[in-house]
């Protein structure tokens, strides 16, 4: 079939277990049974053993994403059937292991301080503890909570010495006092314990919720060999990891999308390749005329993405209910770590905290017989969140097209990490696989950064290949405005 390329694969089987996740998570949102006879979910990955199928999530929800783009594409273009998709297990699990290269090298993506930490052992509490410190607020918090000199230049082995007179759970608590991305490991029965962990079962893994009533949006008109999401605006107020993944995800598929940063706030190096596709400009929302172009730029948006802390927009005037009335029949894509109820909600989190304190970590050691905590050999909940925002929106894209409305959409970490849970564990992992060869994965381009070279999106459509029409860009590249 054109443009839908198996050259990749190593296998030509079919998981599944990812099959059967993607159909659940179709029915979960009400959608066209009929749709997934148009969904190729091929191969098996090699190279990224885990005891969790971490392999099956990322394939099942970028499976979703593409998907519910060809289900847009086919009502936007009803002159021809809507296009088969094929996802490869093994191209999938590449690019959710966020693999790049700057001019050649590897940028080292964690900060010294960042990491996994055995701790209280002075206290007679021995248990591990994990620090994510790649921004310097979040690090010289840390150094501080520890007693530690603020800075660069504190080592690391200052900071091991520093929390063996805490307790796992009595650090993380007041890390979670002063905002700061700090979880302790535990088992999966302490995290059920805590309570947290039934709120966030009780929950849509993608809830998809109608905030405000609108006509149905007009949208441009779709070419023939135009991406099924061409002509579509996105804002994207998404930073570390998985809301940038969305965005991108939707610029693959055609969408015009904008970053907007705070010219205040830090990045890390990996926005080098989650901006692919994307404009990238400056809003200050601080300023009375940084939520003046905000305010501009949506008034010609479908879509309207952020990951800030619940409630930090809302208090600059741009939560949902919000931003339905700025702009009726908007979709609001929102991420969070641990959500919007329940005792963790609001809590700061990222991918590898989220592994951490749910049990993830202790589960994978546990298999492997060791007493470390081990994380997931790729970036699952951070990519999966990303590729489920990507679907959720696309889904509600839809409805509003079709019903009208003003539509939010919600994705946690958290969530993903119950999802990755409930998929199964794997009985024999195969921890001394060898991954192939990621060079027939890559795509080389000049950059804003230099020259990047780094994993093509995943998703192989039948007539209009997903691609990035933009180079990623630093922030503040371009002017704000469309």
């Amino acid at each position: 079939m054109k443009n839908i390329e198996n050259a990749c694969d190593f296998d030509t089987a079919v998981s599944a277990n990812a099959i059967s996740a993607l159909h659940g998570l179709w029915a979960q949102c009400g959608l066209d049974p009929q749709a997934l006879q148009r969904a190729q979910l091929t191969g098996q990955a090699q190279g990224f053993a885990a005891s969790f199928a971490a392999a099956d999530l990322v394939q099942a929800s970028v499976g979703a994403a593409a998907l519910m783009a060809t289900e847009i594409g086919g009502w936007r273009d009803g002159s021809q059937p809507a296009q088969t998709v094929a996802i490869s297990a093994q191209h999938a699990a590449f690019e959710s292991s966020g693999y790049f290269l700057l001019d050649g090298l590897q940028p080292d993506l964690w900060s010294p301080i960042s990491g996994l930490y055995a701790c209280g052992a002075a206290v007679g509490a021995p248990g591990w503890v994990r620090i994510h410190a790649n921004f310097e607020h979040h690090r010289d918090g840390a150094l501080a909570l520890l007693g530690l000199a603020p800075g660069p230049d504190t080592p690391r082995a200052a900071v091991e010495q520093a929390l063996q007179q805490w307790s796992a759970e009595r650090f993380e608590a007041a890390a979670a006092q002063q905002g700061l991305p700090i979880a302790a490991s535990r088992s999966h029965e302490a995290w059920q314990a805590l309570g947290h962990a039934a709120v966030i079962a009780a929950q849509p893994l993608v809830a998809i919720e109608r905030v405000g009533d609108a006509p149905p949006m007009a949208w441009p008109a779709l070419g023939a060999e135009q991406r099924p999401l061409a002509g579509l605006k996105v804002l994207d107020l998404t930073r570390i990891l998985a809301g940038p993944v969305a965005g991108r995800t939707l610029a693959a598929y055609g969408a015009q999308v904008m970053l907007i940063n705070s010219p205040n706030l830090p990045n890390i190096d990996a926005i080098a390749d989650t901006s692919r596709g994307k404009r990238s400009a400056h809003v200050d929302l601080e300023t009375a005329q940084g939520r003046e172009v905000l305010t501009a730029l949506l008034g010609q948006a479908q879509v309207f993405m952020q990951a800030y802390r619940p409630g930090a927009l809302a208090a600059k005037g741009f939560g949902a209910e919000q931003l339905a009335q700025l702009r009726p029949g908007i979709v609001v894509g929102e991420l969070c770590a641990y959500g919007w109820q329940g005792p963790w909600a609001g809590r700061r989190g990222f991918d590898s905290l989220v592994q951490t304190a749910t049990g993830i970590n202790a589960d994978e050691a546990a298999t492997r017989g060791l007493a470390k905590p081990q994380v997931l050999p790729m970036q699952a909940l951070d990519y999966g969140a990303g590729f489920l925002l990507a679907f959720g929106v696309q889904a509600a894209l839809l409805r509003q097209a079709r019903e009208g409305g003003s539509w939010r959409v919600r994705v946690t970490l958290a969530g993903v990490a119950h999802w990755l849970r409930s998929l199964g564990r794997v009985e024999q992992p195969q921890w001394k696989e060898e991954k192939p060869d990621i060079t027939p994965y890559l795509e080389t381009l000049d950059s804003g950064f230099g020259q990047l070279q780094a994993v093509r999106h995943c998703a192989q459509f039948l007539r209009t290949p997903a691609a990035w029409d933009r180079p990623s860009v630093p922030p503040g590249t371009d002017e704000a405005r469309w």
